[in-house]
């Protein structure tokens, strides 16, 4: 369908990806669900990678009708965005630090000394879990570095990640909520959670915790993992040492509601918008996609081939969309995020001649810890790609080097907002064989 060396694929991809990012701002997401101003004041607290974007869209808003309003959020390093009611703190991601430490104690401490009068409104985003830091008694942070290290290279889901975490804080699963009373909370969530779970998301500080901490322990046995001091505070919590998190039904939580206001549902269908109108007939498979990020990329990468070769079960041009969260099991020592590892399982699957365009990309804009949101595939990189040394990188967690090296990274910027992955490929026309894909 295009000719060498034209680049509209490229750039529709793009573009799908930036129509998804703008569908799931902050500014377009909240005001919406804004409580009216009560007789006291605002308080507005949050912690995620689009904290400080959902905290100046909230002062833009009391702003125009003259609310008292203050409050603190706490977003990665990076992320920030300018305010002037709200003080926006920066701290470490995914890994918590002592900055996350101290500026979670003030943020309870401004929900803590909220009034009847007041309305608390919590700002809530994918990475929250991390930033929303304050260990339990008997806790230390280093303790809680190490479990949280541990959990991400074991390949842990996000759902296991939250149930530990949720039973080491004094914050999570419910925690900030019941200190808020008798102060009415309206929390409004960004969803980077498979499932839009608002018990996952950021550990779900605002709602109930259907786990304990006898799950908690659960999910250190299913991953090997064995550090003492943690296991201590967690049996004694199942041995009925230690408080559990509000369960659903809880009375102190009846003042709080939270609202889910933008998942990646929303950037999906922005983005599939965007292709159609570019020309080419959207499918969306799932939001929901988990699992091994190479082995999530090569999958698509056979369904891709599979629409080339026989035009099953859609005919090109056409684009596949999906999203969700995939995981990666840090085995070697190379650079590089979950989409990188998909993009690149999604190339080896395919075989050279292939008339596909392809982006796996993060809608935070940041893929792990690198400073790109993602990667391209393309035909072009298809045939050029040294697939021994491809392998060899993926082996070795070292996606981000080969499509540095390729000029194939997609590089935005922290976007200040955070809806998980979005993966979309292009299939355009080209020769049919007969039989299977290949």
């Amino acid at each position: 369908m295009y000719r060498e060396g034209v680049s509209e694929p490229r750039a529709l991809l793009e573009g799908a990806f930036r129509a998804a990012v703008a569908a799931v701002d902050p500014d377009v997401a909240i005001r919406p669900h804004l409580p009216d101003p009560p007789s006291g004041r605002i308080v507005i607290v949050g912690a995620g990678k689009a904290a400080a974007s959902m905290a100046a869209a909230c002062e833009a808003h009391y702003a125009e009708l003259g609310t008292a309003l203050t409050g603190v959020v706490v977003t990665r390093y990076g992320h920030g965005a300018p305010t002037k009611s709200v003080r926006v703190l920066e701290a470490s991601h995914p890994v918590p630090d002592a900055a996350g430490v101290a500026a979670t104690d003030e943020i309870l401490g401004a929900v803590a000394a909220a009034g009847r009068d007041d309305h608390v409104v919590v700002l809530l985003s994918g990475g929250g879990s991390a930033l929303l830091c304050a260990p339990a008694e008997g806790v230390t942070l280093e303790a809680k570095r190490s479990v949280t290290d541990a959990l991400l290279r074991s390949g842990a889901t996000i759902d296991d990640m939250n149930v530990v975490r949720r039973h080491l804080s004094r914050s999570k699963g419910g925690r900030l909520a019941r200190l808020a009373a008798p102060a009415p909370l309206t929390a409004l969530v960004i969803s980077d959670v498979v499932g839009d779970d608002l018990a996952t998301i950021a550990s779900g500080p605002t709602v109930p915790d259907p786990t304990t901490f006898a799950d908690a322990l659960d999910v250190l046995d299913a991953y090997g993992i064995a550090d003492e001091a943690v296991r201590r505070v967690l049996r004694d919590g199942a041995d009925g040492g230690r408080e559990e998190t509000p369960k659903p039904g809880d009375p102190l939580l009846e003042h709080c509601r939270t609202i889910l206001v933008a998942t990646n549902e929303t950037a999906l269908a922005a983005a599939a918008e965007h292709l159609r109108r570019g020309g080419y007939v959207p499918h969306t498979l799932s939001a929901t996609i988990v699992g091994e990020a190479r082995d999530v990329g090569a999958l698509l990468g056979s369904v891709s081939e599979r629409v080339w070769r026989l035009g099953e079960p859609f005919s090109a041009p056409c684009a596949l969309l999906s999203g969700g969260e995939t995981t990666v099991q840090v085995r070697g020592s190379g650079r590089g995020g979950r989409n990188g590892e998909a993009a690149l399982g999604f190339a080896l699957s395919l075989p050279a001649e292939a008339p596909v365009w392809a982006l796996f990309a993060d809608t935070d804009g940041i893929d792990g810890t690198e400073e790109n949101a993602g990667a391209f595939v393309t035909p072009m990189l298809l045939r050029t790609l040294d697939r021994r040394s491809a392998r060899a990188a993926l082996r070795a967690n070292d996606a981000y080097g080969v499509f540095a090296d390729a000029g194939h990274l997609l590089l935005t910027g922290p976007t200040r907002t955070n809806v998980n992955d979005l993966r979309i490929v292009l299939v355009s026309e080209g020769s049919r064989v007969r039989g299977g894909a290949a």
